[in-house]
């Protein structure tokens, strides 16, 4: 925590294009204190912190927050797959990354004639299309051939399970809210 404190300020100084020297006028500090905060080797007091935020005209609780994210572009080569416990399926998330993002996109493979998960229903909606092989997706004890091409979206409150009825994996793009990771 103290290393990042100490970068935000190291950083914010020069953004603003101050010296040591001048932070130090600022702030009442001696240069040699705040070349110490900088390189994290000394701690630093709130009264001092709050002295730095002033004169780097910043609130406090700047040096608190952690950075938002603004991953928009996946690129193919950045992509991992995974499993979760209880699904033989396997994952590839391709959503971007983002504050207030609402919808989680996936890439899923379901091994052949295998149940992806079990029978299920949660919060939100769901968005389903075939890339490869086929799906049946159940909706409260209805069956949907879902054929790669095609696609199915549902109120994820109903209770659903999906299915990989053939000798071969199925792929397909699922999108869903509200996130899941």
């Amino acid at each position: 925590m103290i290393d990042e404190i100490s970068a935000k300020i190291r950083n914010l100084r020069k953004e603003k294009d101050l010296t040591l020297k001048d932070l130090s006028e600022k702030t009442g500090l001696s240069v040699s204190f705040l070349s110490q905060i900088e390189n994290g080797s000394s701690s630093l007091a709130i009264t001092s912190l709050k002295k730095i935020a002033e004169a780097l005209n910043v609130e406090i609780e700047y040096f608190f927050k952690t950075p938002e994210i603004h991953n928009f572009l996946v690129k193919a080569d950045e992509e991992k797959s995974f499993k979760i416990e209880g699904s033989n399926s396997e994952y590839v998330r391709i959503s971007g990354d983002f504050p207030g993002r609402k919808i989680e996109s996936m890439l899923i493979i379901i091994p052949p004639e295998q149940m992806h998960g079990t029978k299920f229903n949660h919060p939100g909606e769901e968005f389903v299309y075939v890339l490869e092989g086929a799906l049946i997706v159940n909706l409260a004890g209805t069956d949907y051939l879902v054929k790669a091409g095609d696609s199915i979206q549902y109120p994820s409150t109903i209770d659903h399970s999906w299915m990989n009825p053939l000798s071969e994996k199925t792929k397909l793009l699922s999108i869903v809210t509200p996130l899941i990771f």
